[in-house]
Formats: structure tokens, C-alpha cells, sequence
């Protein structure tokens, strides 16, 4: 399998799409009594990752005043900080944004939080380092050259090595002493996994989603991407999945060549997780920004072959049907940006300082934005951390949603609303957050197990 090769467009085109990098309030870790649901905020972190949950804690990766990156964890239940720990990344491509820890629970009711830390001794070394998820003592340590980062991957760790250099493979530790399991050649990304499986997306010149027994790597399917969405897909443009029952939805972006001007194939599509069938099919669609993962209620755009954007429509993520739809001739002229109440079927055009529009894509009816509220992105020109020691640059923390009044086009600053389901997942009952300032919040409202905007950490 021949490795991808990063491209500087990649980060570029990702960030376009994202447009917007933070959210909305902050204070000590607290007890929030919205809706008498349990919650806190935690203003100790400047969190730019996405948070992982597992074994009791919350793990993230935050930015320390003077740039540098840390893991740090948080006790789920009240938000209150645990312990912190230096972190880096080496290898990683800016358009994929600063890593997460990954969480695994080691079955003796404990867990280890496993992250990318410097080497010891300083230097442009790494190490890929596993600490006990309440205590933060370390664990054991593994060297790497350079990696994508750890990922949960059922009961183990998938960790990218050596993605860097010629020989980068994918390796499977034990989460209680980091001994291999098994490893296979090339890059891959866990894209979705349970107690038995793991379905990676090997990141090739043809790209490919595969199904392995997690305790054994045995094959159990392969998929090649282009046998849904048809051929010259390339993944530099950005990806995205999110699981729908017993069917994996994936989105590939598409990727202008800046050499040849060609665009290369996209759309979004569906995979059985039993056998990789293809359950359907949507090419020529771009997914848009701020909206569910492709998992979860899905909103797109369709393109045409001379690059015009076509109007808006829902998913359903089940069976790939239009839920609902507007057409172009309905979009209210330009300088909007969209914005989603907690339904993500209102579809909401944000006019920042002066009256907005909306519809109901189930009917492709106009709705009066009068009283109407919506989640869009706090800013609309986000810039790039400037982190410490850590090359290449470029990295933007994830984006967060602010709400909006639709009627006016102004910023609700009660900060008395979380942001919707469709934006934060939910994680064993948890839905998790950061703010504009990048503190971390969280309520459990028992939601279960959902893919939000940025999939599951």
C-alpha cells in the first residue's frame, strides 16, 4: 500500500470549510443547573482538540498560555482537573488539527490515557506515552518517529507510526502494557470500532475502508472507496464518518489539483459495518459547515460538472434519501453563514447584525426567523495557534458554535443554551464542549452514544 502524500492544500482547503475556530462562556469547574441536568465548566483548559471519554475521565488536548500543547485529563462526573502533562505532535498534518489523547479502559475498572509527549531528554524526539487515566502516572512508553496520534480502537490502541517516512504502519498495543497485538503497513485512520472490530481507512492512492477482528487483525471485509463514489478520489481534500445504526456513512471532500485544475471525485456514501456492502450513494455533494457528522443527520449541497453549487438538502443518514430541500432560486443572496436550531431540519441563513432567513427543509418552506434562534460559528475569521516548538504550522483548534438570533443577527449572550446533539455527540450519555475562550463544559442529559460534528475523539 503506497502511502498519501501530504499536501499543502489539504490544510488550506479543511480550515475553508471549517471557517470558524472557537465558542461561548466560561468559570471554574461548577454545577450547572440547566434543566436540573447534571453539568460543569471547567476554565482551567484551553482546550483545541477534540475530548475523549472513557474510564471515569475526560481527556483533552489544551494549549498553555505560552503555546505549548498538554494532555490533560478531568474527572467526568464534576469537571474537576486531575492531572496535565506535556504534549506535541510530530508527523501530523495541519489539516487533520491538533490530535486528542485516546482513552481506553483497561478492564480492571481503571483506564489509561494514551497521548504523543516529547522524548525525554528534549529534542526532536517523541514518544508515544500511557498514563493512568485518575492519577496520571505513566504506564509505559513507546518511541515514535513521527505518528497521526493514538485512537481508541475497541479494547486497544491504534497508533500511526513512522508517518513520516516510507515504512509508516499502523500498530495495535495493549492499552495496560503497550505490547504489539498486531500491525499492518501504511497509514490508517480507526474509523469506527466496537469490543470485536475496527474499521480503519487506510490512507493510500486508493483509498480503502477495511474491517479487522481487533484482538487478531484477521480481514473480515474490504471496501475500496471508489467502488462507491467511482474513480479518481483523493483524499487531501478532507474526509469525514460517523456510524448510523449498522451502517458506517463516510463524506470525501473534493481536491482541486492545482496542477492539472481538475477536480478530483466526492460525495457522501454508506457502508454495511457487517460486510462493507455499499448501501448507497450521493456523489457530487459537498457536506456544509457547521451541520451534523455524515452519521447523523447529514445536510449537502450538490455540485454540477462546471463547479455551481446547488441548493440544500437533508439526509437521511439511514438510507441516503433527500429528507427535504431548497433549491438555489430560495438562498437569500450572499454574505450569510449558516446557523442550525437544535432541529437541524430548519435550515437558517445568518446575517450577522441584520435580519436573517430560514426554511423548513422538510417542506422547503420559508419560515419567519422571528424569534428564531440558530447555531453558527463564533467567528468567521479564525486564526491559526501559534504553537510552540511544533512544525509544521498551521493548526487551527476545533471550531465551536455560538447562538444567534436570526430576526437580528446578533449573538444570544445569555449563555444559558448549550449547543444541539447534531454539533457536540454524545458519549456514553455525555455531551461535551468548549467555548470561545476554550474552556471545557459538559452536561449529561443520557443522549446515549452519538457522532457529533467532529465524529467520536
Amino acid at each position: 500500500m503506497s502511502v498519501i502524500k501530504a499536501k499543502p492544500a489539504l490544510a488550506g482547503l479543511l480550515l475553508a470549510v471549517l471557517a470558524g475556530s472557537a465558542a461561548c462562556s466560561g468559570g471554574d469547574a461548577a454545577t450547572s443547573s440547566e434543566k436540573e441536568l447534571p453539568g460543569w465548566q471547567n476554565t482551567q483548559v484551553t482546550v483545541v482538540s477534540r475530548t475523549a471519554v472513557g474510564a471515569g475521565v475526560a481527556a483533552t488536548t489544551s494549549m498553555t498560555p505560552d503555546g505549548a500543547l498538554e494532555t490533560v485529563a478531568v474527572d467526568l462526573a464534576s469537571g474537576r482537573k486531575l492531572w496535565a502533562h506535556p504534549a506535541t505532535m510530530r508527523g501530523r498534518l495541519p489539516g487533520m488539527g491538533v490530535q486528542a489523547p485516546a482513552v481506553v479502559e483497561t478492564g480492571d475498572g481503571g483506564g489509561v490515557v494514551a497521548a504523543i509527549e516529547p522524548a525525554a531528554g528534549g529534542g526532536n524526539g517523541a514518544a508515544l506515552v500511557a498514563r493512568d487515566a485518575r492519577t496520571g502516572e505513566r504506564k509505559w512508553v513507546r518511541p515514535v518517529h513521527s505518528s497521526f496520534g493514538p485512537q481508541r480502537c475497541g479494547p486497544y490502541l491504534c497508533v500511526s507510526e513512522n508517518t513520516e517516512l516510507a515504512r509508516a504502519r499502523v500498530v495495535v498495543l495493549d492499552p495496560a502494557a503497550g505490547e504489539p497485538k498486531w500491525r499492518i503497513p501504511g497509514i490508517a485512520e480507526v474509523e469506527w470500532s466496537d469490543a470485536e472490530r475496527v474499521v480503519l481507512l487506510r490512507l493510500a492512492e486508493h483509498p480503502l475502508l477495511e474491517a479487522r477482528e481487533v484482538k487478531t487483525g484477521k480481514v473480515l471485509w474490504r471496501t475500496p472507496v471508489e467502488q462507491a463514489l467511482g474513480p479518481g478520489v483523493d483524499l487531501s481534500g478532507g474526509w469525514a464518518f460517523g456510524a448510523s445504526g449498522k451502517n458506517l456513512v463516510g463524506y470525501v471532500a473534493p481536491y482541486t489539483n492545482p496542477e492539472t485544475k481538475t477536480t478530483s471525485t466526492f460525495g457522501m456514501f454508506s457502508v454495511s459495518l457487517d460486510d462493507g456492502q455499499v448501501n448507497w450513494i450521493r456523489p457530487s455533494v459537498v457536506r456544509v459547515y457547521p451541520s451534523g457528522s455524515p452519521g447523523f443527520a447529514p445536510v449537502v449541497r450538490p455540485v454540477d460538472g462546471q463547479g455551481q453549487y446547488g441548493g440544500f438538502a437533508l439526509l437521511d443518514a439511514e438510507s441516503g434519501r433527500v429528507i427535504g430541500q431548497i433549491g438555489t432560486q430560495q438562498i437569500p443572496g450572499s454574505g450569510w453563514w449558516l446557523a442550525f436550531p437544535e432541529r437541524p431540519s430548519t435550515l437558517g441563513f445568518l446575517k450577522r447584525d441584520a435580519k436573517g432567513a430560514a426554511f423548513d427543509l422538510t417542506t422547503g418552506r420559508a419560515t419567519e426567523p422571528e424569534g428564531l434562534r440558530g447555531w453558527s460559528f463564533c467567528v468567521t475569521d479564525p486564526q491559526p495557534l501559534k504553537l510552540k516548538d511544533i512544525t509544521p504550522t498551521g493548526f487551527y483548534s476545533v471550531a465551536a458554535l455560538c447562538e444567534f438570533d436570526l430576526a437580528t443577527g446578533k449573538r444570544v449572550n445569555d449563555g444559558s443554551a448549550r449547543p444541539p446533539l447534531w454539533f457536540t455527540g454524545s458519549q456514553d450519555g455525555w455531551r461535551l464542549w468548549r467555548d470561545e475562550k476554550g474552556a471545557l463544559h459538559a452536561v449529561k442529559d443520557g443522549s446515549g452514544t452519538t457522532p457529533g460534528m467532529y465524529g467520536l475523539a
